[in-house]
């Protein structure tokens, strides 16, 4: 017996399209009528497609749309399944206003540079707007230094001084040894020896080890990565496309609470 043969990415396409045009009834023509076979409905396709080509561009087109429209409600679904991990844990730092109207989480590495850079456009629409939750979720992925910043500034917690020593982690540049990390928490009045044990707790590798099993449940696979409102947003925003996306969550919430 013969292996199948394989379609070629073109006859995929095609089939897609003639199965979408037939079955949203886009082209009337396409309908096999009862006294057509099987060969003269396909030469009847094939005669249809070769006279009109951007048929087949326009089904593609709108093929991709709804794609990206189901992925983004799926994405959506998700967030929502994972609200309280995601915007209500216990153990994520909470910046801005904590009775914001909308809550920003952010999953960074403090050896991101695109996290470096996102960082002060970040914090300047916090302020500016006065009424986001932003929720910090450390997701070091970047090697074993990211993961010492992390456990350093997570240990920051204990002592209430987190948001200053994560303020000056995001705006290092450079490697993060143990040495330079206890030096940098010293500067803000941290107590080195308490920090350092609190950097070995069992409760920082559980906070990590939460932090890595939310984002993998999301499908978080880079930093930064924002969740705004209910909006999954990959990759560095500036100021002006994070305020244009709080503001798209507002809009979303209204009309939520509407209907």
């Amino acid at each position: 017996m013969s292996a199948p043969r394989k379609l070629s990415n073109l006859s995929i396409v095609m089939i897609v399209a003639i199965v979408t045009l037939v079955g949203y009834g886009v082209v009337e023509t396409l309908r096999k009528p009862a006294t057509l076979n099987d060969a003269e409905f396909g030469a009847k396709v094939r005669g249809y497609l070769l006279a009109n080509p951007q048929v087949l561009r326009e089904v593609i087109d709108e093929l991709s749309v709804q794609e990206r429209a189901a992925a983004e409600r799926e994405k959506t679904a998700q967030i929502a399944s994972l609200d309280q991990q995601l915007k209500y844990d216990s153990n994520s730092f909470v910046a801005g206003n904590p009775d914001g109207d909308i809550t920003i989480v952010e999953f960074f590495d403090y050896r991101c540079g695109y996290c470096k850079r996102s960082f002060p456009d970040l914090m300047k629409t916090v302020e500016e707007d006065g009424n986001i939750r932003l929720v910090l979720k450390e997701f070091p992925i970047l090697g074993d230094e990211s993961v010492l910043a992390s456990r350093a500034a997570i240990a920051s917690m204990a002592q209430d001084k987190y948001m200053d020593f994560h303020t000056k982690l995001m705006e290092t540049r450079g490697s993060f040894s143990l040495d330079r990390l206890l030096s940098l928490a010293e500067e803000y009045g941290l107590d080195k020896v308490k920090l350092e044990a609190d950097m070995n707790s069992e409760k920082t590798d559980g906070i990590i080890r939460d932090n890595y099993a939310v984002a993998r449940e999301l499908g978080v696979t880079g930093t930064p990565a924002f969740i705004i409102g209910n909006t999954f947003v990959p990759g560095a925003v500036s100021a002006d496309e994070m305020k244009n996306l709080v503001a798209e969550a507002r809009q979303k919430e209204a009309a939520s609470a509407t209907n």
